[in-house]
């Protein structure tokens, strides 16, 4: 079985760690997080990216917060055994009255809304927080300690839970990849964009661990470079060979018969199947489509949204205009130029072969095949 060897998130000293994607590959360093804002300003500023990633990121951010309240002065009046009530309201001990609780919700509700307000595309953000506040709502009645303790173990559940589901899509999406493919891909969708393995490139890994011996071709990905800086990264550090093209080879590359299929991952699925991703996605699924080239998007079920119709639904983030200026310290855009930065596009349904998913596949993606898949309906 092929080890993995990048952690994207860990918990370490109690406090959580993500790898700092906007420096790779020049410079490897975690960085380490200790509340909700902090977190929300780490998913918010890219140091750590890619939907499954940003769900696990979040359900920490949850539980971080908790652990943080109870650290809180106001903490250190609580109520005595048999005087706790839902919301701690009795009176204590000495005659005042215990905010220890009320505190601590307000508290974890401001963590709750700035943990939501960091990006708006992906849908694994809310569907972590949906759960984590689900896991709050069933253990209210316990102490803030107790209530932290429990957010902790829903994110250490959530991450794991993460990796095995790459593991599963990686098997199914496997099987579709002939021994030789040369398979393109757009964006990072590995082990950085996820609490392990990858989603696309997960495939990957799990093809070469089934003893097939694929090539990946990597779009650079513009305007932040993920496909450049950390897909050619993680694939290098695995001996998977890959190929680094610019975004506007790919065309060239389908015409002249080089690439086999295309796999890429997505932030959000709608219910008609029409799938967002990074930008510039679509331009490849319509190459791919003019080519008679499959078109595979790797899909957990955390990332399908049953409750909009179309992908015209779906909030697409605009970034910072310096990104597209240059990047980093280098800038080559004119000065006073005007600047357009989506950060991701949408793929309608009809051009999407399949949908890789930890349950198997979904050719032709449609509303009556997702509402079977996941069991739920808007």
């Amino acid at each position: 079985m092929m080890t993995i060897k990048i952690e994207t998130l860990r918990w370490a000293h109690n406090k959580l760690e993500m790898i700092d994607q906007r420096i790779l590959p020049a410079a490897f360093e975690y960085l380490s997080y200790d509340s909700a804002a902090t977190v929300a300003e780490g998913i918010r500023s890219m140091v750590v990216r890619g939907a499954p990633a940003i769900g696990v990121a979040a359900a920490y951010g949850v539980a971080l917060e908790a652990l943080r309240l109870t650290s809180e002065p106001f903490a250190l009046s609580l109520p005595k055994e048999g005087e706790r009530t839902r919301g701690f309201d009795r009176l204590s001990p000495n005659g005042t009255q215990n905010i220890f609780a009320s505190d601590f919700n307000s508290g974890m509700e401001t963590g709750f809304t700035v943990l939501a307000q960091s990006r708006p595309t992906a849908v694994n953000l809310f569907w972590a927080l949906q759960r984590m506040r689900k896991v709050w709502e069933n253990v209210a009645t316990q102490t803030p300690p107790q209530i932290a303790q429990r957010l902790l173990a829903e994110a250490h559940e959530i991450l794991a839970e993460d990796i095995r589901i790459n593991r599963a899509m990686g098997v199914h999406g496997a099987a579709l990849l002939p021994d030789g493919a040369r398979v393109l891909t757009h964006c990072n969708a590995g082990a950085l964009a996820t609490a392990g393995w990858g989603t696309a490139l997960g495939v990957f890994r799990s093809a070469v661990e089934a003893g097939k011996k694929i090539s990946v071709i990597a779009d650079e990905t513009r305007p932040f470079l993920q496909g450049a800086r950390l897909t050619a990264w993680e694939m290098v550090q695995e001996n998977i060979p890959i190929t680094l093209i610019t975004d506007n080879m790919a065309g060239y590359m389908m015409a002249t018969g080089e690439i086999d299929a295309v796999v890429v991952g997505t932030d959000r699925v709608a219910s008609n199947g029409d799938v967002a991703n990074k930008i510039g996605t679509y331009m490849v699924a319509v190459l791919a489509r003019r080519h008679n080239i499959p078109f595979y998007v790797a899909c957990p079920l955390s990332t399908i949204d049953m409750s909009i119709a179309s992908g015209a639904d779906i909030p697409i983030e605009e970034r910072s205009a310096d990104e597209v200026k240059g990047f980093r310290d280098t800038h080559w855009a004119a000065p006073g130029v005007k600047i357009r930065n989506p950060s991701f596009d949408v793929t309608p349904a009809e051009l999407v072969t399949a949908l890789i998913t930890e349950r198997g596949l979904v050719t032709q993606p449609s509303r009556e095949k997702l509402l079977a898949l996941t069991g739920s309906g808007a």
